[in-house]
């Protein structure tokens, strides 16, 4: 492992005010993610999953608490800052896919890259790649419509690999699919972090937390346990 985990987090709590009245989502969260581990974050609904998941994604920001990306605190950066660096070195996987329905495939792994200002020739490359890794580039013409949820699924990893992130965020990656296309995804991530990915997946579904080298497990905001794969 690294000597400088690629996130640090430290005493980061998150409080929501609604009408006077305050909802701490997140209360103290300590730990670190080195380069390379495959990270699962569970716990029951309403435990703090994806709030957690949105800070480290840089979509919202601690109450209090300290969070290093990469050696780089990432409080007082502005929001064209914020934004680069989620464009650039952070890959986000969706339970909803998220895919724009009047893009083709290429199109939707394509987006990000523009948003860039990769070069043209480098974005074909690199879609390219991203499609062959998740077995979807013979579909590369097709519309969202026209894949199953599982095949939408692979796009959206593709589309989160196309730009060689420092850590890809999995976000209930197989909420929305059958069983069969769950697993089938989660081979896919099992493969990407086999060939030196650093992942970080939220998950309510035990049986997904097995892909992981490290379990972190919330309650009411709290880590309340902390499992090491054997």
């Amino acid at each position: 492992m690294h000597t400088n985990p690629l996130i640090q987090l430290d005493g980061v709590t998150k409080v929501f005010l609604t009408d006077e009245v305050e909802t701490h989502a997140l209360s103290g969260i300590h730990f670190e993610i080195s380069t390379g581990e495959f990270v699962s974050i569970a716990g029951p609904s309403g435990c703090g999953k994806s709030t957690l998941l949105s800070i480290l994604g840089l979509l919202d920001s601690p109450s209090d608490g300290t969070y290093l990306l990469n050696g780089r605190p990432v409080q007082g950066l502005s929001l064209p800052e914020r934004a680069r660096i989620r464009n650039r070195e952070i890959g986000f996987i969706f339970q909803s896919f998220n895919l724009i329905g009047d893009l083709t495939v290429y199109e939707n792994v394509e987006l990000p890259l523009t948003y860039r200002g990769m070069p043209a020739g480098e974005r074909k490359t690199a879609v390219a790649e991203a499609l062959e890794k998740v077995g979807m580039a013979h579909r590369a013409k097709h519309l969202p419509s026209q894949l199953s949820g599982g095949q939408q699924q692979r796009v959206a990893v593709a589309r989160a690999l196309a730009g060689k992130p420092a850590v890809l965020l999995a976000d209930e990656p197989t909420g929305n699919l059958d069983s069969k296309n769950g697993d089938a995804v989660m081979q896919l991530l099992t493969e990407l972090h086999a060939g030196g990915a650093t992942i970080v997946m939220v998950t309510h579904d035990a049986r997904f937390t097995a892909h992981a080298n490290r379990t972190i497990h919330l309650f009411d905001g709290k880590i309340v346990n902390e499992q090491v794969a054997v």
